[in-house]
């Protein structure tokens, strides 16, 4: 039986442009090799986003009024990922996996009364071994203004996940959600991952935040006792694996922002060449026109054939290269 898979992950301004770029295959070159880039032309938009992720959101934000406190380390947007296994897909084809995505598009926009228009992008990967859904949206709640006494609409990503069960309870509700659509699915066990091999999370989403995640769940229970011993016992423990998250979590950003740092440079040295190559080409085909001209001015002035007189000036220019030789 194969899992209902949905995944959250969190992103602060500076990062928006990265996803954004990933999502909507901008990259000239990527290091996941599951993306057959031969393959990307079957990818779809359940909803289109024409702008980079950071531009949308201003104007959403100013569109919509979206109230909230922003700073620089604040979380502004959401992206599920939202899968299942590759043999799910393969048994209830093409149009039944397209389905699959708009149900769960529609689980969105409705689950906590977020509202279609928050979602910035609906991206479906057809070009990776698991099909695969891309939602971005903004964490937005609907909320009363103590000091209007308004309803409003706020900007708010701790408000939005609040609650420790939080993601238990966005799985519950999506599994109950696609299984009414009339997907045979089974609810996945969030702590363990079972439901999702080593490989596939690898190739779905970033495979070292996945462990990290996977193990803070874990780490987060709390102790039901009373006893002081196993209390303390507990608290050291935590501290500890807290300790060992936190130098993980450090090396996995270092890593992955040192990776998205080169391939954005070399993709701004490369925009910059193929630039210069153009203003050198378009130099060069001005001054072969020139030549040419030069060649037919000479022609008419001396009235001697055009092909005598570059025949002339090719060998004249190869004496000099042979000359400069020697």
């Amino acid at each position: 039986m194969s899992y209902a898979i949905i995944r959250n992950s969190k992103y602060t301004m500076d990062k928006l442009n990265i996803i954004f770029r990933h999502n909507e295959r901008k990259n000239s070159a990527y290091s996941n090799k599951e993306i057959d880039r031969n393959k990307s032309y079957k990818n779809y938009s359940i909803k289109k986003c024409f702008k980079p992720y950071t531009k949308m959101f201003n104007e959403m934000k100013k569109q919509y009024n979206l109230k909230g406190q922003i700073k620089k380390n604040s979380n502004i947007v959401c992206e599920y990922i939202i899968t299942s296994d590759k043999e799910f897909f393969e048994e209830i084809g093409e149009e039944e996996t397209k389905r699959y995505f708009e149900t769960a598009y529609k689980f969105v926009a409705n689950y906590k009364n977020l509202g279609e228009q928050y979602i910035v992008s609906a991206k479906v990967h057809l070009d990776e071994t698991t099909p695969h859904l891309h939602l971005v949206f903004l964490p937005v709640v609907h909320t009363l203004d103590k000091k209007s006494g308004k309803m409003i609409d706020k900007l708010s990503c701790s408000e939005f996940w609040k609650g420790k069960n939080s993601y238990k309870v966005l799985q519950d509700n999506f599994y109950k959600y696609m299984t009414r659509a009339g997907f045979e699915l089974e609810r996945g066990e969030t702590e363990k991952n079972k439901h999702i091999p080593i490989e596939q999370l690898k190739q779905v989403t970033n495979y070292e935040m996945q462990e990290f995640e996977k193990q803070s769940i874990k780490y987060e229970k709390e102790l039901e006792t009373d006893n002081i011993e196993e209390l303390k016992k507990e608290y050291k423990r935590v501290i500890r694996k807290f300790n060992t998250l936190a130098n993980q979590y450090t090396k996995v950003k270092v890593i992955n922002e040192n990776t998205l740092e080169r391939v954005e440079r070399i993709e701004r040295d490369y925009a910059e060449l193929e630039e210069d190559y153009y203003k050198i080409e378009k130099t060069n085909n001005w001054l072969k026109y020139c030549l040419n001209k030069t060649f037919e001015c000479v022609s008419i002035l001396f009235d001697y054939p055009i092909e005598r007189i570059k025949s002339i000036v090719n060998n004249f220019i190869k004496e000099s290269k042979n000359n400069d030789r020697n």
